[in-house]
């Protein structure tokens, strides 16, 4: 079966899967247990072990099991413990907790809410033959009916994204530690922090990715309002991404005090179809409801999108506020000029003759090789790059709908068009962003801004193994 996960992160050069016969290095715990001479273990017809007592006696042993923050550790095998993101993130796993809430009393319940991307509710629409409006909203009265609290929009979180990010840049532009490349993409942050390490990091924008910041305000700012401990909440996310299960589960978005993650699951739209399947409904079908809003500051009528294409509009926000700040320039024309194919594009600010600002996008791993490349020679000739591991950016993610047969791209060209027709945001202008960086950022570019909002990554080593040398 082909891997789920960006094209990033199948690569065979990159180390990123297990080879023939090598066996994971995460060590079994074995109890120790008095007695003399060595314990003699058999092997069943199922597979399983079991171990031969002093007495003639057996006992079956643990099978031993490998966690995220296991496969995040290692440079080897993230992507091919599929098994291991099933388990641990998945439809299956929200079942359990909405079970749970079902036999426990009222005090011991967990707060199931939702955030759902807008590319994900575009690509169900295209499937349903809705607008991303009444899917969005069909698809909260579903949840709901299984018992889910609360459903909100990405698309709020990603303007504190697209702040941070302007912002970062400005200041980074001033100091000259530049270009800036864009880190929302999880698969583009693996392949980074295990293949080219520290040389790439200090380029890495620090600014969380939407998913995240939504995290950051559900577990913090939400439980406040709500009265609850972080951990009474279980956050599930919706996105169009497998590799946004491996982000949930870095260990940066762990909250060490109250024991939570930030984003406790993600399930990718694929997935959402499968509990639709599995619970006989169809969204169109059902009555429409509201999605929810995280305070009395911000309005929830609808879900949104922001300009600049399907995967937030990272590259023309901050093109646009950077000629705004830098060069006085009020409204900046974002033109973009295709380069070596329609995934590596570039736009430019000009002022007689002179170029002032030249950001790009770069979609998929063949434009990302040629961009690393660029910057280990010293060519690198872009202020901002927009990188994003999947061609075409996040509506075409791992985790979407996929055509039934024969090619996707008219699918995709489906998902887009619905996508574009959904209204558009400028975060400077969303209802309750400002109000919620004063009441609780505590001002833009606080400290607990810097906090809540950025991030940081870690050059991984690749563990040294006979079976990894190359021959």
């Amino acid at each position: 079966m082909a891997s789920p996960f960006s094209g990033v992160l199948q690569l065979t050069d990159l180390d990123d899967f297990i080879g023939p016969s090598q066996d994971c290095v995460k060590p079994v715990q074995v109890d120790a247990r008095p007695g003399r001479g060595a314990a003699k273990r058999l092997i069943q017809d199922d597979g399983s072990y079991v171990q031969v007592q002093q007495d003639g006696g057996t006992r079956r042993l643990d099978k031993a099991r490998v966690s995220l923050d296991d496969c995040l550790a290692c440079s080897g095998c993230v992507t091919s413990a599929e098994t291991v993101l099933i388990t641990q993130q998945s439809h299956a796993e929200l079942r359990k907790v909405l079970e749970a809430n079902r036999v426990v009393e009222p005090a011991q319940h967990r707060l199931v809410v939702v955030s759902l991307s807008p590319q994900s509710a575009a690509s169900l629409a295209v499937h349903f033959r809705l607008t991303l409006v009444d899917t969005a909203q069909k698809l909260t009265s579903f949840l709901k009916q299984m018992g889910v609290h609360s459903v909100f929009d990405t698309a709020f979180a990603r303007n504190f994204s697209l702040l941070e990010s302007q912002r970062e840049f400005v200041q980074r532009f001033r100091h000259q530690t530049l270009p800036v490349l864009a880190s929302a993409c999880p698969g583009w942050i693996c392949y980074a922090e295990k293949t080219h390490g520290s040389f790439l990091l200090p380029y890495l924008s620090t600014v969380r990715s939407p998913q995240q910041v939504m995290g950051a305000l559900l577990k913090d700012f939400w439980a406040q309002q709500q009265h609850v401990a972080p951990d009474r909440i279980y956050h599930v996310s919706v996105m169009p991404c497998y590799d946004k299960k491996l982000e949930a589960s870095r260990p940066d978005f762990f909250d060490q005090e109250h024991q939570t993650r930030d984003v406790d699951c993600v399930l990718t739209t694929g997935e959402v179809l499968r509990l639709l399947e599995e619970e006989g409904v169809s969204l169109s079908e059902l009555e429409p409801a509201p999605l929810d809003s995280l305070s009395a500051h911000c309005s929830a009528e609808e879900p949104s999108r922001h300009r600049g294409g399907g995967s937030g509009g990272y590259l023309e926000h901050v093109f646009r506020h950077a000629a705004r700040e830098l060069f006085g320039v009020q409204e900046a024309d974002v033109t973009y000029r295709p380069l070596r194919n329609k995934d590596f594009q570039e736009v430019t600010l000009e002022r007689e003759g002179q170029v002032l600002l030249r950001f790009a996008s770069a979609y998929g791993f063949r434009n990302i090789q040629n961009l690393v490349q660029r910057l280990r020679r010293g060519r690198c000739p872009y202020h901002y790059v927009e990188v994003m591991a999947c061609p075409s950016g996040c509506l075409n993610g791992g985790g979407q709908l996929k055509a039934p047969a024969g090619p996707g791209r008219e699918l995709l060209q489906q998902v887009e068009k619905l996508y574009n027709e959904v209204r558009v945001q400028a975060p400077e202008d969303v209802a309750g962003v400002r109000a919620l960086y004063a009441e609780w950022l505590q001002g833009e570019d606080s400290a607990r801004a810097r906090r809540l909002l950025h991030t940081q990554y870690h050059a991984v080593e690749k563990a040294s193994s006979g079976l990894s040398i190359r021959w």
